[in-house]
């Protein structure tokens, strides 16, 4: 069986399950380039009816998840949608290699905040990690991230995706653990959910440049959305007219710094670029912007 058929295949399977899914190419990032010019703001594909969107194209509809394939012949995996729906998928994917071990970390975080990590559905990847699916309260909002909980632990959230079981990347298959006969998805632990939830962010603002409460929000998800769309190729592009626009906020009052380098930094993760190589592009543009 090809790797696109073997794909498809899958994706449907999960999509039968409930789970908005979308076409990955083997380097695990969305495998239609987007269809807008750079710096758009398109919501996804119910908002144009074009793919392009990333995880904005996540659909449980079989004639639209194929429709999706058939412009993705080159498709090897598929990307499973986090944060969305009555009860949003949470994926805590722990990295187990150059020395770091998500798993000892989580266990660590499990003993000194009292808590017990359910035997919940488990993905192994190709690299000898695992992506542990959980679910989350209607309407969290659980930020990506790369490594804020602790070494080898990434977290994907809303806006984010895991690569799912079936997929195949350019080192390897993502499967199902051999130990569970019957996956679950639980729910995740109170206590584990309250270290991924951010304090609520402050956003100090100008007097004379009034808006909307929600606008520092609304800016940074659009710009978000810049790097979670960006064509191979394009990301770090992307991802530095993003930061570039994000920092500008910043020094206006609009949005606050940690907010903007950790969702910047994390979309980008989960497209495909380093953390490392993600961090010193959003800080070269926060020198240029003067922030």
């Amino acid at each position: 069986m090809s790797n696109w058929q073997n794909a498809l295949d899958n994706a449907l399977q999960a999509a039968a399950r409930g789970f908005g899914v979308f076409p990955l190419s083997r380097n695990k990032v969305p495998a239609i380039p987007s269809p807008h010019d750079k710096g758009h703001s398109c919501a996804g594909l119910r908002a144009c009816g074009a793919f392009g969107h990333g995880v904005g194209d996540a659909s449980t509809c079989p004639d639209i998840i194929r429709a999706g394939f058939e412009q993705a012949r080159h498709a090897a995996g598929y990307g499973i949608a986090c944060g969305a729906g009555p009860l949003p998928l949470i994926g805590v994917d722990l990295d187990r290699k150059n020395g770091v071990d998500g798993c000892a970390t989580l266990n660590q975080l499990a003993t000194e905040h009292g808590f017990t990590v359910p035997r919940t559905v488990t993905v192994c990847t190709p690299s000898g990690g695992f992506h542990l699916w959980f679910t989350g309260p209607a309407g969290a909002h659980i930020p990506n991230s790369a490594g804020r909980l602790g070494p080898g632990i990434d977290v994907r959230g809303t806006r984010g995706y895991l690569v799912g079981p079936g997929s195949r990347g350019k080192t390897g298959e993502y499967t199902i653990h051999p130990s569970a006969s019957e996956p679950t998805v639980y729910p995740i632990p109170e206590q584990l959910l309250q270290l991924l939830t951010p304090p609520a962010r402050t956003v100090f603002r100008q007097p004379h440049r009034p808006s909307s409460p929600d606008h520092g929000g609304r800016v940074l998800d659009g710009l978000v959305r810049v790097v979670t769309t960006a064509a191979e190729g394009t990301r770090n592009d992307r991802l530095f007219w993003a930061a570039a626009k994000a920092w500008a906020h910043v020094r206006d009052g609009h949005l606050a710094a940690r907010d903007v380098e950790a969702a910047l930094v994390s979309a980008a993760v989960g497209v495909g670029l380093g953390e490392g190589e993600a961090r010193r592009t959003v800080a070269s543009a926060q020198k240029g912007a003067g922030a």
